[in-house]
Formats: C-alpha cells, sequence, structure tokens
C-alpha cells in the first residue's frame, strides 16, 4: 500500500483525514454535499499511515450519522471489479468497520451491506468479524453456506478452513456454525476446529532457536545466520546470552561487540548495554562511528534501553552530535533526564521539526519528555505538531504535552478534542475542556450515553458531569 496523500491541515479534506475534532466541526457547518464527499473520499482512500493502530472507524462512522449519509459510495467500493484484483485488507478494512459501527448504530443498511459482502467479498473475514459482533444468530447462520463454498472439500481447501477457524478474530460464528445439524456445515467445522488445535500444539512441541547448553560462540553464530538471511536475531540471541554465558566469557563478549561480525557485534552490545557493562557506553559510540548501518541501529537502540545514571549523563554529552546517537540522546533525556535536562530536550524536539517534519518518528518521544518536564517554551511547537501530524497517535501525544505545557489549551484545542478520532485524546479532552461553551458540554453529555464509547472516556466526563462532579 502506497503512502496516503494527505492534505493541507487548513482544509476539511485534511481535517477529515487526520482525525481532528475539528473535522467534525466544520464538516457539520459546510455545504452537506461537500461535507460526504470529503468524508467518503477518507473512509474509501484510507488516510493512515499506520491502519492497523490509528483509529478513524468511528469518527467517521459518527459523522456519516451526523450528516445522515447515504451509502452508495462504500457499496460501489465494496463490489468494484477492483475488489477481486486487490486482496489487500488496507483498501476495504476501514470501510467496513465504519459500517460495523453504522450498525451497531441500528442502520440497517449498514448491516445488509456486511452482509452481503461478507458472502461474496474477497476481504470476507473482516466482514464476518464486525458482524461476529453485531448480529443476531439467525443472521450469522445463514452466511454458513456461502462462506464454507470458499473452501473446497479437498486436503488444500480443509487446510485452509483449518487454518482460517484456527486464526479468527471473532470465534462466534465459527461456533454457531459448528453446532449446524447438516454434515456438510457443522462436521466440517468442527472437524476444522479439531484441526486447529492440533496445529498449535505441534507449534508448541517444535520451537525454533537455541536450546539449553549453547555457547556463546553458537549464539553469535545463530544471530550471523539470520542476518545472512534477511531477518535479524541478535534481540533473542542477547536474551540467550544472558542464559549462557557466564563471567569468564567476557572478555569474548567485549572483543565480539569491538570487532565482531555484524551478527555477533549486535548481539554483544545488546548484552552488554542490557547488563550495564561498564564498556557498555564507549563500545556503543565506537560502533556508530565504525560500524555498518545494521551496527549502528542495534548499537542506537541498545543505548536507548539503557537506564543507568552513567547512560543518562553520557547522554547529555551526545546530545549535540548531528547523529542517530544524538537524535537517541535527546530521546534518552526526554524519557530519563531532570528538569536541567529542558533545554537539551526542547533543542531536540525544535531539531526534530525543523529536519524531519512534524511526522517524524523520534517526535514521539520527545512530544512525551516535553510534557514530562513540563516545558512551557515547547508550547509553540507543540502546537504545530497538533495541528500538521497526519498521525493521529502523536496528536493525541500533543495534546497531553500541551495539557501540562500550555495554559490556553482547555479554552482551545481541548475543545476539539472532545470530537477527535482517538479515544485517549477525548479522555485527555474529557478531563480538560472548560465547559463555558455549551458544544463542550453538549458533547460530554453524547460520549456519556453512547454505548460505543470506550469507558475510559466515559469515565473521564463522569467525572466532569457526574452527581459528584462541579456543576457544569
Amino acid at each position: 500500500m502506497f503512502d496516503p496523500v494527505i492534505a493541507p491541515s487548513g482544509t476539511l479534506l485534511g481535517l477529515l483525514q487526520r482525525g481532528r475534532g475539528d473535522g467534525t466541526l466544520h464538516a457539520l457547518t459546510a455545504p452537506r454535499a461537500e461535507a460526504l464527499a470529503a468524508l467518503n473520499h477518507c473512509v474509501l482512500s484510507d488516510p493512515r499511515h499506520d491502519w492497523q493502530v490509528e483509529n478513524r472507524s468511528l469518527y467517521y462512522a459518527r459523522l456519516f450519522l451526523d450528516l445522515s449519509g447515504e451509502l452508495d459510495e462504500i457499496e460501489r467500493h465494496l463490489f468494484d471489479a477492483e475488489d477481486i484484483l486487490d486482496d489487500c485488507e488496507s483498501r476495504t478494512g476501514l470501510a467496513l468497520a465504519v459500517l460495523g459501527h453504522l450498525a451497531s448504530y441500528g442502520r440497517r443498511d449498514a448491516l445488509e451491506l456486511l452482509r452481503a459482502y461478507a458472502a461474496s467479498g474477497t476481504n470476507w473475514a473482516w466482514a464476518l468479524d464486525e458482524l461476529a459482533l453485531r448480529d443476531d444468530d439467525a443472521g450469522l447462520r445463514a452466511l454458513a453456506e456461502p462462506v464454507l463454498a470458499r473452501f473446497p472439500a479437498d486436503p488444500e481447501g480443509e487446510a485452509a478452513l483449518a487454518a482460517q477457524v484456527r486464526d479468527a478474530f471473532e470465534p462466534r460464528p465459527w461456533r454457531l456454525w459448528a453446532d449446524d445439524p447438516r454434515a456438510a456445515i457443522g462436521a466440517r467445522v468442527r472437524a476444522a476446529q479439531e484441526q486447529g488445535s492440533f496445529d498449535r500444539w505441534q507449534r508448541q512441541m517444535r520451537p525454533a532457536g537455541p536450546r539449553p547448553g549453547w555457547s556463546v560462540r553458537a549464539v553469535f553464530e545463530w544471530a550471523q545466520q539470520g542476518l545472512d538471511r534477511g531477518a535479524a536475531l541478535h534481540v533473542p540471541a542477547a536474551r540467550c546470552l544472558t542464559a549462557v554465558a557466564a563471567p569468564e566469557d567476557r572478555p569474548e563478549i567485549v572483543e565480539a561487540a569491538r570487532a565482531g561480525g555484524d551478527g555477533a557485534r549486535c548481539t554483544a552490545l545488546r548484552y552488554l548495554a542490557d547488563s550495564n557493562d561498564p564498556d557498555a557506553l564507549a563500545l556503543i559510540e565506537a560502533a556508530v562511528g565504525d560500524g555498518t548501518e545494521a551496527v549502528a541501529e542495534a548499537a542506537v537502540d541498545a543505548f536507548e534501553r539503557m537506564r543507568s545514571v552513567a547512560a543518562v549523563d553520557r547522554a547529555r554529552g551526545w546530545a549535540h552530535r548531528p547523529d542517530a546517537l544524538g537524535a537517541a540522546a535527546g530521546r534518552m533525556l526526554a524519557c530519563r533526564g531532570g528538569t536541567k535536562d529542558s533545554e537539551l530536550v526542547l533543542g531536540a524536539l525544535r531539531e526534530a521539526v525543523r529536519g524531519e517534519g512534524p511526522d517524524a518518528p523520534t517526535l514521539w518521544t520527545l512530544v512525551d519528555g516535553a510534557g514530562r518536564l513540563g516545558i512551557v517554551c515547547a508550547a509553540p511547537v507543540l502546537r504545530h505538531i497538533y495541528r500538521e501530524t497526519a498521525s493521529s497517535h502523536l496528536r493525541g501525544r500533543a495534546a497531553r504535552a500541551l495539557a501540562a505545557t500550555d495554559p490556553s489549551f482547555p479554552a482551545g484545542f481541548a475543545v476539539e478534542c472532545l470530537w477527535d478520532c482517538e479515544e485517549s485524546t477525548r479522555e485527555v479532552a474529557a478531563r480538560h475542556a472548560e465547559t463555558g461553551d455549551a458544544r463542550v458540554v453538549d458533547q460530554l453529555r453524547r460520549l456519556a450515553s453512547d454505548p460505543a464509547e470506550e469507558a475510559e472516556v466515559q469515565t473521564a466526563v463522569r467525572s466532569r458531569i457526574g452527581p459528584d462532579a462541579p456543576a457544569v
């Protein structure tokens, strides 16, 4: 899947793609046709950089309800000829999740669309999972025949069916079908369930990786073998070293960290850093300077895991370095530094935004650090990240940091955060948004009564409008 093209943050489409609360507020005041066009664009062309962790489905479903949106565009997308050619879950997953939420809100047309797609669509398993949470038993039983027809009654088909039953995210439909009196359905599903259980047992009986009694050299060789075939095994290999290495093996491990092959060097660096070896920091610095890209990356990762006072002190000296180790030092200070490190963390935050933009991966830790340390001067940069990032998770972190650093947050961004796509961001807003705005009170009440809302958000809301809370 290609990275999505995100519209500017000042446009309605850009706001909706980012999942910002202002997207909903602007859509409700925009011409309905324009708002629905932007909404459909987002649902049919998933705007998330990481569709497996970022939330959008409930956000878009709520806006469909508010706009009384039709589902014609979603139906055309699901049953387009491309559905046969492109079996990637990301093409239809967001649309199916939106339909699931709409079905839970009582939209019968959404439920029927999910049933039809589960019977004939390529991404049928996702649709079935959505129905497993929302459909009645009769509706699910009616899907048994079209779903099982996807699996030929031959050894390959039965193996594929067993794998599907074993790995099903929501087991409810399969359990219903296992009770079906028809042999072609009930007996077949029960056999698949038994085969899936046997497969799990076999995997447990054939563990891969090092065995007890391995030597330090054998662990290094295993790590190198993994690297040769494109699998980075230095992290589990370092754990193995913890089990097999004795004090007399330290010279060999230190030498591997200094000049070993890539697999051995990455493993040794990780092991020495995790055990707070006195030579670890010097070896990490040397590896960043003269190691391969894989070794340098492993050295930086090993450094960031260190928790010692010596590592934090060394981070203060490395924070000005213009390389990956300098960036890691800034992140370490953001996580474990003290208030005296505020300037270094602020400098790292500004440099990351200037050099890599508002979506830089390093910003996640730096934003958290700005909030943890209460760096008031960071508020302008945090507001910029909040507005511009395409990551709803990073925006949520920026909101939490602003709550700790920006006195204007309760009357500003906290208000729109009540409509945000991420539940953790809505929770922050529920705790901080000023209630002088009538929209805030109305939205708090809506969140409190919405069965689809997360429990943490409703707990935060009740702390503001519950019987023991101050009057709003």
